[in-house]
């Protein structure tokens, strides 16, 4: 449940500002609240705590955009192809912003890789930062993406497109490859959603 400490009444204008309807608090303790997608906002003196299944639309409109972002991800499929998740996490000089894990189907591990990175991409796109250093442990993704390596396979061609337009989104921006033992939350989401699965 996120937490964003702020002031209420300049994220309140952010909101309205982007057309989500903000209504009166339920309590006397609650400024106001304000549903978007499967999240609900709650506003006290000082800060708002996001609820719901999936904060990070409303989670976005509410943190003041901009700054650095370090952005891990990861993808796998149990055979290949087969059952694939992928997983990625928003970090900040204040620790994790945000982070997901998700199954996506039927996948190769690449494929499993490109999504991770395009939803990574999109959620620091939607937080609205200027700056992304990206970082994933697939040394053949990382240089496909950088032009280094070519790809015969349409599918992942097409990925790699996506993903140097969101790149272009943001103002400066790194992709390097790290090994596992760095990208390890990002890795650790994937395996909890296969598990779940």
């Amino acid at each position: 449940m996120p937490v964003i400490e702020c002031d209420v009444e300049a994220a309140r204008d952010r909101l309205e500002a982007a057309g989500v309807t903000v209504d009166s608090g339920n309590t006397d303790h609650e400024r106001w609240r304000a549903s978007r997608g499967g999240a609900t906002a709650v506003a006290y003196d000082d800060k708002i705590v996001i609820q719901g299944s999936d904060p990070r639309d409303i989670e976005a409109l509410l943190r003041e955009g901009g700054g650095r972002a370090h952005v891990y991800f990861d993808g796998g499929s149990r055979g290949n192809p087969g059952p694939a998740a992928i997983g990625w996490v928003i970090v900040t000089g204040d620790g994790i912003v945000a982070e997901g894990g998700e199954t996506i189907g039927t996948a190769t591990n690449n494929q499993a890789e490109y999504e991770a990175l395009i939803t990574g991409l999109e959620a620091a796109r939607d937080y609205d930062y200027d700056e992304v250093h990206v970082r994933g442990d697939s040394e053949l993704i990382v240089k496909q993406v950088r032009g280094e390596y070519d790809t015969n396979d349409p599918d992942l061609r097409e990925k790699r497109v996506t993903v140097r337009e969101l790149l272009r989104e943001f103002d400066e921006w790194t992709l390097e490859y790290v090994p596992r033992e760095v990208n390890d939350r990002a890795d650790g989401l994937v395996n909890e959603a296969l598990d779940r699965a």
